[in-house]
This record gives C-alpha cells, structure tokens and sequence, in this order.
C-alpha cells in the first residue's frame, strides 16, 4: 500500500455521513415541482426506504462499536459515538424535511390531481360501512391482538413493521394494560376507501385503529400510536467455520430477525408515559427515537406512485436495440453469433434494451443445440427471470451449465438461496465462489462448435442479470467473441470453481489480486505523465469514491497536475478544492429518473487513452473482499461512445449536483438562460434518434 500524502482527518468525508448526503440529495428530487407529481411520491419511498436499510447495517454497525467499546478515531477523524450521534442529528433533520414536505405540499398537490390521502374523520358515512365490511372481511381475520400481563410477557417486534401500541382499561377492575397490534405487511399499505372510485385512500393503521374495540370486546381503548422499530439486519457469516455455507446463510437468515433494535420511530404526539413504556421494553434509547407526523413508514407511498395515473408520470420509454440488433430481430442462433464475430457491441442500459440483448444472448444460448456450455454469475436477479428460466432449460437440454451464484448478496440472500436450490435441482453446477470473497463481477461465457471446433461468446457488464432493474438502472455491457477476453473469463471461471488463483489477464482488472494495483500503476502513469509536462488527466463514474488509498492517490495526482474529474452517485471521501492539494479535483453527482449504476475509468495516458468498465467502485469491499472484474474497451467507436458520455455528464449545461471544497453539495438547476437540461432526456432522446 502506497504512504498517505499525510493524515489531515479533515480532508477526508465521513461515509456514513457521506451516504446520508447522497439520501438528502434523493429527497431534493421529490422535492422538485418540476418532476411529474408521482415520480415525487416515488422519490419520497426512495428515501424512507433507503434509510431502513442505512439503519439496519451502517447505522447499526456503527452502534455495535459504541457498545463494544470500540472508539478509536477513523479515517475522517470522528470516533464511533460521535459518528453516531451524527448520524442520529443528520438523519432526524432528513426525517423532519420529508415529513414537512409530504404534509406542507405532496398531499395537496395529491388532492389537486384527485389524489386523496385522508384521515378517518374525512370519510363519509357511506365510506365508513364499506371500510366496516372490508375490515370484517379481509383485514380482522388477519389481526393478532398481544396483551403484556403477567402471564404474557412483552411481545417480539419484528424489524420495519407497523404496530399500534394500546392502551386498554377493564371497566370493572380499572386495570390497564398494555398491547400490541401488528399492522399486517401482507395487506396493501394503503386501504381504497370506495369500490366505485380509485381516488380516496386511508393508511391501514387508521382503519385497524378505528376497529380496536372489536379487537379488545369488553374493554375501553384509552389512548392508542403509532410506532416502528429498526433493528440490526447485518449478517454475520461464519464461512471459515461452515461445511455446507447454503445451509449455514438459510440459518443466519433466521437469526436476523432478531437483531438488536437501532431506531424507534413513533408519532409524535404520543404520550410521554407511553414512550417510556415502549422505550425500556424494546431496550432502547431516548436519542434512537424519531418522532414523526405520519405515517411511519413512507415506503408504503408506492402503493400511491404505482397508480395508473400516466399523465403524472414520466412518460414511457423503451430501450432501443442497437446495431447490429435490429436486423437481427428475427434471426436464427447462427446468425445471431455470426453478427457478435463481426464485432464487440457496447450496450448502454436502459437505453438500450436489456431483454434484447443480455437475455437474448443466454436465451439463445440455451436453446441453441451448438452450444456446450454456458458460464454465468449472478449477484442481483428478479423473482421470475428469464436468465433463470435460461439456465434451467440449458441444463435440462444436456449443456453443461455452471451457475457462480452470491448468496450472501445483500437482502437478496433468501432469493439466492432459493435460486440457488431450484437450480441445484435442475442439474446445474452451482458453487458460491471463493471463500471470503463475493463474488460480484457480472460475467457470462458461452461454448459454442462451429464448423469443427469450439467459439467462445461472453458479456461483461457493470450492472446485475435483473431485467427489472435494468430498465431503470444505468449501466453498460460489452457483447464479445474476442478470443483473448473469451479466454480471461474462461480462466476466471475456473478459479471461481476450482482452487487455482489466477492473476494474469489479457484485457480484465480482476479484484482482490489485480484490480487495485492495475489501477494505482494507471494513476501514477498519469502523475509521472504531468511531472514531465504531458497532458495529464483521469475521469471516473462510479457508485461510491471511498477507499484511503484511492483518495489519497487522487490528492497526489491533483497536487502533480492532473486533472480529475469525478461522478459519483453516492458516497464519496474526496473533497475537491483544497487549496495546494484537490484544486484539480472535480466532483459531481447525477440523480433522476435512472439510478446511475455504471463504473467507467478513464485514463488520458498520454493520449493512448485507456477506458474501462465493470463492476467495482473505489470502497475496500470492492477491491479486497469481492470478486469483480474491469474490462478494457478497445474498439476506437466504443471509446468514442464513453467520451461522450463522459464530456456530457462534464457539461455545464446539464442538471447536476456539485460539490464545494467542504464536502457540502448544491444542486445545480438554473442558468441565465433558464432551466437546465435533463441527462436522461437527451439520451434518451438520442437513441431514439440513431
């Protein structure tokens, strides 16, 4: 590891609070009136949603340091209770900001549009005996009232669901008590308030509220909230210690229900002696509670995003095919791989078509009786992907199939596990990659016999084999035939599922081995190149730009010379503008319709200019502890593409986000001429015009 330039904690961003930053910048997005009106909602889910799950594993691994009396000083200088409380502090702020928007604007913009999102004193008596019968009907059946007595201990309180805490009296001993009603996560966040009209909706914690004296017959209902806990979710993994690791993650998955509790969140009217009461039974503390206006969880405003209402929508958009694509839209299996030997094709997603392409390539594969064998990871993939489907068939079709499946991909565990069986069962080899390490390249290598001999066919992308996400996460893949890339993944697979560690490729930057010092040595070049007064440049897209070393590199590149500009979507480290150490440092940041997704690496190297893309960012985990794979684009039309892609998201003239040399972030929408443009909408715009 090359010596840091010098420790100054205050050049380098915290990546919890870092992250938090990137979540503020989401919320800023439901907050723009010029965004269709349900996309704003959508944006609102996006938020709570991804703070759950900040909450479950950072937040939380934060916490166990606290409480394990781990408290040095990290890289940006805080200690684990001040992160901490940081992160408490930043995050209520966030919270207080949403809820002032959903109540202040969203739900009377909502109502403007004939949205109705109403309380239960709003309904009209005819709306109350359709409710009455609903309840009767489909929600009571579902209900388990839990009493605390003394022969009925505090109940368990699973993580992210909705509870109404109440308070009932017995009219003969004036004893009160103390229960809980689980809010069902299988019934519809929000209850349609009229069987003839879907335009009036009531959460469905009001409508259970309303009916509690049917839950407590006999009994006074004293006072009822709202409220929801967060627990610790992380998994611990013992891989040294497990002979069969499917079977040691299906029983990690169960102990993760049960992790500590991280955060409270309750209405914030709720009665000090009921807070109390909830506070010391969930064994947690006053400062990890969040008081909100309701309702607790935002992420059910999906159910709202996803009414069909287009006109307060983006308007719809489907990926293009590129070339040589679209003449080959009907083609047989060798005409299909004949057009992939003619050349690499680079697939931009979503503006290109995904199952057009990626899928097409496996579902060709499979059926194809010339191929022998196909090769595939899979990290991310949806609940009835085809990709799977394509694999099953393969495998029933006599084809050796390996499968490279991640099991421990997070929240996608259970899913995998289950893949993971189906596709055991079929017939396919499936192995979990190399101990210690995920495995999180994206890759897929087919055997082909054509004419007498063996023709290798492969995919490197930057995003994972979910054709659901990929029609709304940006990313890029190459389709090759090219024998020597065909080869390096074909080594690569091996050592997936073999023993042999292979770290020599012709065209892949492969981690833990390769990948961060191919990268480094490309930095360097650039330092030494403006040392001796060539011109002297990197340009980065990436998720997240976290790594000590990398952000150390890029300050010594800055402070030889170089030019550095940086998209990241998320969280980033590096402070641009240090006077005497980031002045040559850029930094931006593209949010919008699309999840910007994809990794590309650009180094000017004297003007043999190099571009890669693939799966890792810049963050320890990418570089030590995960499988991933770069791949070199050599195709001079392809490196034209990525130039273009990269001066556009350099254009001044487009919306972004900038950072200052604080570490704050300002989103830029207006010039003097107006609005600004939209990223998205010109490429899309684009493809739609080749």
């Amino acid at each position: 590891m090359r010596p840091l330039v010098h420790v100054d904690h205050s050049t380098y961003l915290d990546r919890e609070l870092s992250w938090l930053d990137f979540n503020n910048r989401v919320l800023e997005l439901a907050e723009d009136n010029s965004l269709p009106l349900l996309e704003r909602v959508r944006f609102m889910a996006i938020v709570s949603s991804n703070l759950d799950d900040f909450f479950m594993i950072r937040a939380a691994s934060v916490k166990l340091k606290v409480e394990s009396g781990l408290n040095s000083v990290n890289f940006s200088g805080y200690t684990a209770t001040q992160l901490f409380e940081a992160i408490l502090e930043k995050s209520k702020v966030l919270v207080k900001r949403q809820n002032e928007l959903w109540h202040s604007t969203l739900l009377h913009e909502l109502a403007q549009r004939d949205i109705h999102i109403i309380r239960w004193h709003d309904l009209t008596v005819s709306e109350r005996d359709y409710i009455k019968q609903l309840f009767d009907t489909s929600i009571f059946p579902v209900l388990t009232p839990l009493a605390v007595d003394p022969s009925r201990p505090f109940p368990y309180i699973s993580g992210l669901s909705v509870s109404l805490a109440v308070l009932v009296r017995n009219p003969e001993s004036q004893e009160e008590f103390f229960a809980r009603v689980k809010v069902p996560n299988t019934l519809p966040r929000f209850v349609v308030t009229n069987n003839q009209v879907n335009t009036r909706f009531i959460a469905l914690e009001e409508v259970i509220a309303a009916h509690l004296e049917e839950l407590f017959p006999g009994m006074m209902i004293e006072d009822y909230y709202a409220f929801r806990l967060t627990r610790n979710e992380d998994l611990d993994l013992e891989e040294d210690e497990s002979d069969n690791l499917l079977e040691t993650m299906e029983q990690e998955l169960q102990r993760r229900k049960f992790g500590p509790p991280v955060r409270l969140e309750v209405e914030d009217d709720i009665k000090p002696e009921l807070l109390e009461r909830l506070v010391a039974e969930l064994e947690i503390t006053n400062r990890e509670v969040f008081k909100n206006r309701g309702p607790l969880d935002f992420t059910g405003l999906n159910f709202i995003a996803d009414l069909e209402r287009p006109e307060l929508k983006f308007p719809p958009f489907r990926g293009v095919l590129p070339a040589p694509f679209p003449e080959l839209e009907e083609a047989e299996a060798n005409e299909f791989f004949h057009a992939l030997k003619q050349g690499e094709v680079l697939l931009h997603h979503p503006y290109h078509s995904f199952s057009s392409t990626v899928v097409r390539f496996l579902e060709t594969a499979a059926t194809d009786p010339n191929v022998l064998a196909i090769k595939q990871t899979l990290y991310r993939t949806s609940g009835d992907s085809p990709i799977i489907e394509a694999l099953l068939e393969a495998a029933a079709a006599g084809k050796q199939v390996l499968a490279v499946i991640e099991i421990r991909a997070r929240f996608d565990e259970l899913a995998n596990v289950r893949w993971a069986r189906k596709l055991e069962e079929a017939g396919v080899h499936v192995v979990y990659g190399l101990m210690g390490l995920k495995t999180h390249a994206k890759l897929s290598l087919v055997v082909r016999k054509e004419n007498g001999h063996l023709q290798r066919y492969c995919h490197v992308g930057t995003g994972n084999y979910n054709p659901k996400t990929a029609r709304l996460y940006e990313d890029f893949g190459l389709l090759s035939s090219d024998a020597r890339l065909c080869e390096d993944l074909s080594r690569l697979f091996n050592q997936l599922s073999g023993f042999v560690r292979e770290e020599n490729f012709e065209r892949l930057l492969v981690a833990p081995n390769g990948l961060r010092k191919g990268l480094l040595e490309r930095i360097d070049r650039e330092i030494q190149n403006a040392k001796s007064g060539k011109v002297a440049r990197i340009r980065l897209k990436l998720n997240a730009l976290l790594d000590e070393e990398f952000v150390d590199a890029l300050y010594e590149a800055s402070i030889a010379g170089v030019k550095v500009e940086s998209n990241v979507r998320g969280i980033c480290s590096i402070k641009p503008g240090i006077p005497g150490k980031s002045e040559n440092i850029v930094v931006r940041s593209f949010l919008g319709r699309y999840l910007e997704h994809s990794r590309i690496f650009h180094f000017h190297n004297a003007g043999n200019d190099e571009y890669w893309i693939g799966s890792a960012d810049l963050m320890d985990r990418n570089l030590n502890r995960r499988i991933e794979a770069l791949v070199r684009i050599e195709a001079e039309d392809h490196k034209a593409e990525l130039d273009g892609i990269l001066n556009l998201y350099a254009d001044p003239g487009i919306v972004h986000w900038f950072m200052g040399q604080n570490g704050e972030w300002r989103r830029i929408v207006n010039s003097e001429e107006g609005r600004l443009e939209d990223l998205h909408t010109i490429l899309m715009s684009r493809v739609r015009h080749v």
